[in-house]
């Protein structure tokens, strides 16, 4: 989800937008586990020290265009252990055969609730990708809104963007950028996909985003592993 909720006030505060970058494809045969976390370590003269996001997630296509997929939510502070902190289900539909249009477009739409609190987030974003050769770049654009008894009721957007070299299956260089209310971010990433016979796959992605204003933190480590079967 672009708008990586709030570190410092529960899963569903204003904070980092540094998460996956969506690409606008379903997989219509494969079951994916999917486990991403994030690691933010801000600069001294913050309140917030290092805080981490993990996401357990699974996902099944139903239908050829249609994607869902649901993610438990897990928070670590500098002082605290890992624990629940809230719940998100996501719809990913696939508007454009691959390849057929300038763009391939999709939409993202997203459903999250904090544990234990009136406290909600709704999304949706258009996720767009274009092939240029050996290269790809994708944009995913998000308008999200917050609601609950126990959060500030508030619009928020966020932007992410992602340049890509197809070099091999195992190994893809890229370059991200992150734009959100709070957050300006940009760095190098990798990912790669390992087959492991017959339907079964796994894939992997790592970034390192710098932050480049005052309120993003100094560095955020991105990591993902998703286990297709």
């Amino acid at each position: 989800m672009l708008a990586l909720n709030g570190f410092a006030c529960g899963v569903l505060a204003d904070g980092l937008a540094i998460d996956k970058v969506y690409h606008p494809y379903v997989d219509p045969l494969a079951w994916e586990l999917e486990w991403r976390v994030t690691h933010a370590d801000y600069n001294p003269a913050s309140d917030i020290d290092r805080e981490e996001v993990h996401r357990f997630g699974l996902a099944k296509a139903v239908a050829p265009e249609l994607m869902l997929e649901g993610y438990l939510i897990a928070e670590r502070s500098a002082n605290q252990d890992l624990k629940i902190e809230g719940y998100e289900l996501e719809a990913l539909w696939q508007l454009t055969e691959q390849g057929e249009k300038s763009l391939d477009y999709g939409l993202l739409f997203e459903l999250e609730k904090e544990r234990g609190q009136n406290a909600w987030e709704g999304a949706a974003s258009l996720l767009l990708e274009r092939e240029l050769g050996r290269y790809s770049v994708t944009a995913n654009i998000e308008l999200g809104y917050e609601w609950g008894e126990d959060i500030r009721d508030e619009w928020e957007t966020g932007l992410a963007l992602q340049a890509r070299y197809r070099y091999r299956m195992i190994l893809e260089p890229m370059l991200e950028f992150y734009l959100g209310e709070d957050t300006v971010g940009l760095g190098p990433a990798a990912q790669g996909n390992i087959r492991l016979g017959g339907m079964k796959s796994l894939h992997w992605q790592t970034a390192v985003v710098v932050g480049v204003d005052g309120t993003t933190p100094d560095y955020t480590l991105r990591g993902l592993l998703e286990y297709e079967f």
